[in-house]
């Protein structure tokens, strides 16, 4: 799948479900919990115990395009490439890594740094990277995202923690690109309460269609 066809997915479904877990069998049912909801871009995080592994059984498991697999939690160049080796489709980090950020650009794979400052959203920005990671969404909250974008309309965010039902419209009226939501909708799984993941995966998105059509 080509970089460009990565990223337009992610903005044009505008939910990311970023899976920790505690272990890969629990991770991989949290990603099936998802795509079954209608959520296809799945961030595998590093922090998850055999996260390779994770990515290799879902690619195995879907094979024909409906899953857009992606490696959390990345924090340097070589764990990037590894993922990317197992089939990632798009590399997510906390922070920036401009080693990380080149070799992805030169794998043609989608990377989307995490930035907290106007000053690192720049430089992420220069580095090439068209999705921004804003993190910790939480302490910043939407009205800092719509304030960047004052100054820096074109630049492309994906606000991650803290997204819930509660905000996510918010987030979207304030111009962030797409959503990164982690344990507002996968906390079922410690129950293994799998089907309120479904559940929550369709409300995500209805959240996000809405709030994009009231802007239009």
């Amino acid at each position: 799948m080509i970089k460009e066809e990565v990223l337009t997915r992610i903005r044009s479904t505008g939910v990311v479900a970023v899976v920790r877990a505690e272990t890969g069998e629990q991770a991989v049912r949290i990603a099936e919990a998802c795509l079954e909801g209608g959520v296809n871009a799945i961030e595998v995080t590093f922090t998850v115990n055999g996260a390779l592994e994770v990515m290799k059984e879902l690619r195995r498991r879907y094979s024909g395009g409906e899953l857009l697999l992606g490696a959390g939690t990345v924090l340097d160049p070589e764990t990037a490439r590894m993922a990317i080796l197992e089939g990632a489709h798009f590399v997510v980090s906390p922070s920036l890594s401009e080693e990380t950020v080149r070799l992805c650009h030169r794998y043609r794979t989608a990377c989307l740094p995490g930035a907290m400052t106007l000053r690192e959203i720049i430089a992420a920005m220069e580095t090439g990277a068209e999705i921004i990671k804003l993190f910790p969404g939480d302490s910043l909250g939407p009205s800092f995202l719509k304030a960047v974008r004052g100054p820096l309309p074109q630049a492309q965010l994906m606000p991650t923690g803290g997204v819930s039902l509660d905000n996510a419209a918010d987030w979207i009226h304030a111009r962030a690109a797409a959503v990164g939501v982690g344990s507002q909708l996968t906390a079922g799984a410690k129950t293994g309460d799998y089907a309120s993941i479904t559940q929550n995966a369709r409300l995500y998105l209805d959240a996000v269609r809405r709030a994009r059509a009231s802007q239009s």
